[in-house]
């Protein structure tokens, strides 16, 4: 179903059934779409993947989601981020970011499929 024109997607999410499910249902959808789950590991394969999207939690052990996009955002520039959350702290996260400069889409957990698709779609 993927093909040479197809959106790549980094799904980044330290709960390994939300991230291949999601990167599972991006797949079937037409984007090609990989999951992993530390932030380490979302830095490395953006250098080899180059994304078109980063969709990250933010709230995970050692490097916030927050953090990973600064960064993933710096390998590939043209990435665009849309992050999704279901804890409070995020706020205050997402503050800290936009004050130094940073802009990122989020969506609370549990995020619906159809609503993450549309959200992709509506910023391509």
């Amino acid at each position: 179903m993927t093909g040479p024109t197809a959106q790549r997607v980094l799904v980044l999410d330290d709960e390994r059934v939300i991230a291949n499910t999601l990167a599972l249902i991006l797949n079937r959808s037409g984007y090609e779409a990989r999951a992993v789950y530390t932030a380490e590991a979302a830095i490395k394969t953006a250098r080899e993947l180059l994304p078109d999207f980063l969709i990250s939690d933010v709230i995970m052990e050692g490097i916030t989601g927050i953090d990973a996009a600064i960064r993933i955002t710096e390998i590939v520039p043209q990435c665009r981020i849309i992050l999704f959350s279901g804890q409070a702290a995020t706020a205050d996260l997402l503050e800290s970011a936009e004050a130094n400069g940073h802009r990122f889409e989020l969506l609370t957990k549990p995020v619906h499929p159809r609503v993450l698709l549309d959200r992709l779609k509506e910023i391509q």
